[in-house]
Formats: structure tokens, sequence, C-alpha cells
């Protein structure tokens, strides 16, 4: 391991400060060294190393997008390398992360009252509590924001919780799951937090899933469930306030898929120095060559995008296109990178002690969550013309 990224061609790290870079680093150590030991194993059986949990924020991994009383926010490039880092080793670690840092702590940093972000935020940063993020349906998708079919309705000092949610992320162990219901009342889309042992809230672990297979997604069923009314969200109103989440955590989508390309790249590259073919390095020969360059092109062009967007966050002039475009494009390229490492390992590459074969799967369901590629282009479409092309 060295100290800088081997698919980072353009030194795009050198924009970070001294202090960030070194922090980086340690970081990158801590992964390579303890993390990346434990991912085949998990990604294979399924199951979540919950004992690796407090290490994540021993690190400093969580909580660094936001101002806390101990610490000032970092920079969003910074929290973004963090993403490419933690995806690198392994996509399902940085889904994890990304879930409860981006969707979960994010809807209640955004959404929250001063005492609601008192209330959860402190033992989320240090992880004694896990957060989730409930906004897929069994029967909605990408039509989510008119199809939403959990409801809710105000029944005195409580909210009553009554439908069902799907591939929710986290939702077997959360502490905290941040869940979006249709108030009866208005027809609004409501922001709720549901915590765990409360009656009528059941989750169930989503089984036969072969791609970032360590998450554990959940079937989440709502029956009469009871929620405080200070558990609802101060500013969580209408789906316009659950667009702010998601045009945040977009973009840490897009570092993502930055990540899990590099990591297919970065055992391609390894795998192309060992492997002997004909009486020779397979490195040497044209062919392979041809591949590493494609992917380092699209390593490069994605890594760019990544960059570009956190400069646009810091600044506080992103827009929502340039959320969507960096989601589509930057998980279609890490879709075709990692089908050309996986050919450069040839037979090889379906086996998992090589890894490539994981990043190749979890590539697409980086692709299609939050938000498919049809509907991130919609949104980069109706910016560019005016025109909006949504049902």
């Amino acid at each position: 391991m060295t100290d800088g990224l081997l698919g980072d061609l353009y030194d795009y790290e050198t924009l970070l400060s001294g202090d960030e870079r070194k922090e980086l680093v340690g970081i990158r150590r801590f992964l390579d060294e303890e993390v990346r030991p434990r991912v085949n194993g998990s990604w294979e059986t399924a199951t979540f190393p919950m004992d690796l949990i407090p290490r994540f924020a021993e690190e400093g991994m969580v909580g660094r997008s936001y101002d806390l009383e101990h610490r000032p926010r970092a920079s969003r490039l910074f929290t973004g390398f963090i993403s490419l880092e933690a995806s690198r080793v392994d996509p399902s670690m940085a889904t994890f992360l990304g879930v409860h840092n981006g969707l979960s702590m994010g809807s209640i940093v955004l959404l929250g009252s001063d005492e609601q972000r008192a209330r959860w935020v402190p033992d989320m940063v240090s992880l004694q509590k896990i957060g989730a993020f409930a906004l897929t349906e069994p029967h909605g998708g990408s039509d989510v924001a008119q199809g939403l079919e959990t409801t809710c309705r105000r029944e005195g000092d409580e909210w009553v919780v009554d439908g069902a949610k799907r591939w929710i992320g986290n939702g077997t162990f959360a502490d905290v799951v941040v869940v979006f219901a249709r108030d009866v009342a208005d027809d609004q889309v409501k922001t709720l937090v549901v915590e765990k042992g409360t009656p009528g809230f059941t989750a169930t672990k989503m089984e036969g899933k072969y791609a970032l297979r360590t998450v554990q997604n959940a079937d989440i069923v709502f029956e009469g469930c009871r929620v405080p009314a200070e558990n609802k969200l101060a500013e969580g109103n209408s789906f316009r306030d659950v667009n702010r989440v998601l045009k945040l955590t977009r973009g840490g989508v897009a570092w993502n898929a930055v990540g899990c390309q590099m990591g297919a790249f970065e055992a391609a590259i390894a795998y192309a120095k060992e492997r002997r073919q004909f009486g020779r390095q397979i490195a040497g020969f044209q062919l392979i060559q041809d591949l590493l360059a494609r992917m380092a092109g699209n390593v490069t062009a994605s890594l760019g995008m990544a960059v570009r967007v956190s400069q646009l966050q810091e600044e506080g002039v992103f827009r929502d296109e340039q959320a969507a475009l960096a989601k589509a494009f930057v998980t279609g390229r890490a879709r075709e990178t990692v089908a050309l490492a996986r050919e450069l390992f040839g037979g090889n590459g379906i086996l998992l002690e090589n890894d490539v074969v994981r990043y190749f799967a979890d590539a697409e369901a980086l692709y299609s969550y939050e938000g498919t590629r049809e509907i991130n282009s919609l949104i980069v479409g109706r910016a560019l013309t005016g025109v909006s092309a949504f049902v």
C-alpha cells in the first residue's frame, strides 16, 4: 500500500489540505488493514461485521459533513474522499456509512429542530445509534414521489403509521429509522423518526440479494405504529423537503461509484502484473494495456466530476441537475469499468477471492439506487429544456 491512490492519475487528492491528506492516509490504512480482510467473508455470507462499527467512528469517518459542538464540519472534498476510500475497499461498507451518515443523519440535520438534532445526532456520530432511511416501497421506486402508499395520521400526541417499505439499508438493526409517510389530512409527505422497539414496527431481512450483500436490507411493515409527536421532524412537511436530502446524497453516491471502479481498477492492475500467460506477464500485452487505459479514463473522468460536485456543494451553489448528472454519469462509467476489469481477469474474474466479481455485482446496485439513470436523465433534461418529461 502507498500513501497515494493508484487510480488518481490527475492527483486530485493534492487539492486537500495537508492535515486532510494526513488524516485520509490514516483512514486508508485502517480500511486496508482492518476492513479489507473481512470483506469477502461478509459478502459471501451476507452478514454484517457488527464489531467493526465502533471503529468507523473512532477513525473519524462519521458525521464529518456537519457542524458539531466538539468538531467543525470538514470540507466537502474531504468527506467525498472518505466515501471513495470506503467504497474502494467495499461498496457495501460505503453504503452502510452513506445510509447512516447521509440519508438518515442528513435528514435529521437538514429537517430537524435544534432539540431533535441534539437528541439524536451525537449518538449517531459516535455510532452508539445506527440510522436507516425508509422511502422506497414495495410498489413505489422511481414514482414514489407521487405513489407513496405509507400513510400517517395525527392522533393527539402521536402519529399513527401504516404501510410498508422495501430495500431499507441498515433496516434490520437500525436504532433510528427516518420514515416518509403521506399525511391523510393534507396529502403531504411527513418525515417521522421511528425508534427501535416501537410497537407496530417490524423489519425482516431481504434474502437472495446478489449485490451489496453485506448491507442488511429490510422489508419493513408498519401496523398501527404509534410514533410520539415530537418525533416528527420539524421541517419535514412535503416531498420537496425529502428532495433536499436526496440532492445532498446523490453527490455521495457519485463518490461511492468512483471508489467502486477504482477498487476494481487497482485489482486489475495488480493481477495483470502477477498473471503470466504465453511465458510473460499479461501486463505487457497490448490488449491488456488497452483495457487498463480505458478503465483509467473512466476513473479519471468520474473522479473529476465528483471533485467538482464537492466544490459546488462547498460554495453553496449545487443544483439538482448537477447532482442528477453526476449520479447518472459516474455510476454508468462504474458499470463499464468493473466489466472491463472482470474481462481482464478471464475466468478467474468470477472467483470471489480475486475481488473483482464483488465490485462487478455491487456496481449494479449503485447504478440503480438513489434514482435510476432514467430518472436522473429526466431531471437533467428538464433543466436543459425547461420542459418536464415526467409522467
